[in-house]
Formats: structure tokens, C-alpha cells, sequence
């Protein structure tokens, strides 16, 4: 499997038999973001919460492609509204797709969106981390979030290749609480997100790096492709 870094929380992973995987697809609007939600073909897509900087242009990339989505229960019903069938799913649940198995973590973090333009958003379920199992790798979008002591359950449970952990502060978790999650989640390796997209959440991702055990962490550039 291989795992390339967007932008923000963008995250894209490839499976040995091709299966296209997007998390958090906020492409348009986003100035870090190397893709175009016009032209990009994902095959899955996978959204952690419901606001706009991570719900992004989910709607507009699945009415272009067909995409599968796989997202909370609330979000999924939204989406059904557009004519657009979803897999809801709820933090602790675990499905098995045709190209590896999904599980959904808590987060501690809102969501919610802005549907009708009246700048009222709609609350729409809770946020959450999501693991992907496939390949005999999993991967672990943390998604936004505080840090939490469950996270040491979570890795205790799981053997976490990879994860994606924000650092980007204010919202999140700054770079002290998520080398915290980084130890206790015990993952392989480690790549920052959710940084650096505006002003709020400028940090330097070399910091949280050098607050890791050698070795664990990368801060990847826009656009890289590292092997999982």
C-alpha cells in the first residue's frame, strides 16, 4: 500500500490491487492542495466529520465519478438527500469492504456544515478518527481532534503502521499533545497534518518531528508518496 500527502488533511492511499482511497478531500479552496477536484478519480472516499475544511468537495467528486463514501451515519444521511448513497458508520464500528476493513474511532472535535449558504451550520453527528486495515498495513487518519487517553487503547489494540496526526493547534492538537498520541498510538511512522493551510494553525512540522523517537516521524512535502 502506498500513502501520499495533499495538503491539510488530504490523504491518499493506494492498495496492491489498484483501489483508490481519498480521506478528507477539501481540494478546492485549499492553497496547499496539489490536486484538482475536477480531474482526480478516487475510488473511495473517506470523510472523518463534517466541516469544510475536511468535507471539502466530497459532493462534487462522487456525482463526477461514482465514488464510494464511507462516513458517519449523520453525514450519510445528508448525503442521501443529494441522491448520494454512503456507508454510515459510528465510532467503534468496523465494516469489511472488497478492498480491506474500515473502523471508526472517537474524536474529540465538532461537526458540522454550512448546507443551506445561510452561514448557520448544521450540526451533523460527531467527528472521528478512521483506520484502514488492507494489504495486511493499516493506516490511521486520527482526523481533527484533542488528545484523549483512549488513544493508548487504540494502540494497544491495534498495530498501527502509519499514522496521520494533526499539529496544527487551536482546533486540534498542537505538536506537545500530538507527540503524546504519536507515543501512545505506538504507530511505525508518524506524518503531521492539519497544519499550515491558514494563519490559526501555522507550526513547523520539523518540531513535532524532533519530538518523536528517531526514526518514527516525517513531515512529508505536498504531493510525496511514501510506501506503507
Amino acid at each position: 500500500m502506498k500513502a501520499t500527502y495533499h495538503g491539510h488533511a488530504v490523504v491518499a492511499l493506494e492498495t496492491e490491487d489498484g483501489t483508490k482511497l481519498l480521506f478528507d478531500p477539501f481540494i478546492t479552496g485549499n492553497e496547499l492542495c496539489d490536486l484538482d477536484a475536477d480531474t482526480i478519480e478516487p475510488d473511495v472516499i473517506l470523510v472523518t466529520h463534517a466541516h469544510s475544511d475536511h468535507f471539502g468537495d466530497t459532493v462534487d467528486i462522487v456525482k463526477r465519478t461514482g465514488a464510494q463514501v464511507i462516513t458517519t451515519v449523520e453525514i450519510a444521511d445528508y448525503l442521501a438527500t443529494l441522491d448520494i448513497e454512503a456507508h454510515g458508520m459510528q465510532p467503534g464500528g468496523a465494516y469489511e469492504f472488497n478492498f480491506g476493513t474500515v473502523k471508526f474511532t472517537p474524536a474529540i472535535h465538532g461537526s458540522s456544515l454550512d448546507i443551506d449558504g445561510s452561514g448557520k451550520p448544521f450540526t451533523l453527528g460527531l467527528a472521528s478518527g478512521i483506520l484502514v486495515t488492507a494489504d495486511d498495513r493499516t493506516v490511521y487518519h486520527v482526523g481533527d481532534t484533542a488528545l484523549y487517553s483512549d488513544m493508548k487503547l487504540i494502540g494497544d489494540r491495534n498495530k498501527i503502521d502509519l499514522a496521520f496526526i494533526p499539529i496544527g493547534d487551536n482546533f486540534t492538537m498542537g505538536p506537545e499533545d500530538a507527540a503524546v498520541a504519536a507515543r501512545w498510538l505506538q504507530a511505525d511512522c508518524v506524518v503531521p497534518v492539519h497544519y499550515n493551510t491558514f494563519p490559526l494553525i501555522e507550526q513547523d512540522p520539523e518540531h513535532f518531528v524532533n519530538l518523536l523517537n528517531e526514526g518514527v516521524g516525517i513531515a512529508l512535502e505536498v504531493g510525496q508518496t511514501i510506501d506503507v
